[in-house]
């Protein structure tokens, strides 16, 4: 029996510390080449910097705003086949700051001729890694109803869309559409509020293998003529989860089995305004009791520094836990939302277990 398709999920997803030098530098270190960079800066306040190869280096987005792309040239320029290099622009670079980088790989060029291939209602193109469940996808609404391919070839369990350009002068959220929440609702990754419901964000329709679907003319979407781009995550065993927890409120916290030990976690409460809250493997403060335990978080919602929330988080090899009362991961009674990526499987594709913690 096969536990898992990914033996080493740092060839597709890892987490990259780096302290800026403010003129130019090369960040190395990564086993393949990042097709998604993330960046957010930890000891200086500044934005949250997305860039892709879909819509090309130059071009940025944060997440805590909702801001339109822009071009910028002194922020990442350019993804190498070990990193990325960066500018002298303070908000990836500034000096003597330190930073964090989420990387991701897709890698295989996708474009989609809706008319042609009778898949989907709009064209779509873009980079995809099927066997990490990750696509980038640039699409044009139209205003209507209509469905978007997506590349994967196996249903999506969470969804990130931006829109590129503003829609009647306005700049949109970015929306996210999660499993847990169902095809009715939706949740913004820029805000700390909770859940939305509309008909109109995903048709009342859940992403099949092969489409995501979108209302008639939602902004944040799907408005007629605006560029998007998308961010379409599948499960994958062993390497990638997207689910949903409920709190407890104890200092003895719940326990969120994902099936590998995680590198990465972003977590946010659905049904209370609670910022989101991103957890990661390197990010592990010294000296605190335990080799798992992770306390330093950063808000995708917001532009803060690196804060220190005083309850442990434990990454273990089948899952994380929580310890303490913190309102963003464990209030009692609330309902949570997670992606989780994994630093190493639980057991490894022929069955042996991956790590011993």
């Amino acid at each position: 029996m096969a536990y898992t398709t990914i033996d080493k999920p740092s060839d597709y997803f890892e987490t990259k510390l780096y302290t800026g030098n403010g003129g130019t530098q090369s960040i190395t270190g990564l086993d393949f080449q990042p097709d998604w960079v993330w960046i957010k800066g930890r000891s200086v306040v500044a934005g949250h910097n997305l860039h892709d190869v879909v819509r090309g280096v130059n071009k940025q987005l944060y997440t805590n705003t909702t801001d339109a792309e822009e071009t910028l040239t002194t922020l990442v320029t350019s993804f190498n086949s070990d990193g990325f290099s960066l500018g002298n622009n303070g908000n990836a670079n500034s000096n003597t700051k330190t930073f964090a980088s989420w990387n991701w790989k897709a890698g295989t060029s996708f474009t989609n001729d809706a008319s042609s291939t009778s898949v989907g209602s709009i064209d779509s193109a873009g980079s995809v890694n099927t066997d990490a469940g990750f696509s980038i996808i640039s699409y044009t609404g139209i205003g209507e109803v209509g469905t978007v391919a997506h590349g994967l070839g196996v249903t999506p369990s969470m969804v990130i869309i931006k829109s590129r350009t503003d829609v009647n002068s306005e700049a949109q959220h970015w929306i996210v559409y999660h499993k847990s929440l169902g095809n009715t609702n939706y949740i913004w990754l820029s805000r700390d509020i909770a859940t939305g419901a509309s008909a109109l964000a995903w048709n009342d329709t859940s992403p099949t293998s092969s489409v995501i679907s979108l209302g008639n003319g939602f902004t944040p979407n799907n408005y007629s003529s605006i560029n998007y781009i998308a961010y379409c995550f599948a499960e994958k065993k062993g390497y990638s989860k997207f689910s949903s927890y409920v709190g407890n409120g104890n200092a003895d916290g719940t326990f969120i089995y994902t099936g590998f030990k995680p590198a990465f976690v972003m977590i946010k409460a659905t049904d209370a305004v609670k910022s989101w809250m991103i957890l990661d493997n390197k990010r592990n403060p010294a000296g605190l009791s335990g080799a798992n335990t992770i306390r330093y978080r950063l808000s995708p919602n917001t532009n803060a520094a690196t804060s220190d929330n005083g309850d442990g988080h434990d990454f273990y090899s089948n899952g994380f836990k929580h310890f303490g009362t913190d309102t963003s991961t464990n209030q009692n009674g609330t309902n949570y939302i997670y992606m989780a990526f994994a630093e190493n499987p639980f057991a490894t594709s022929t069955g042996v277990p991956a790590t011993a913690r």
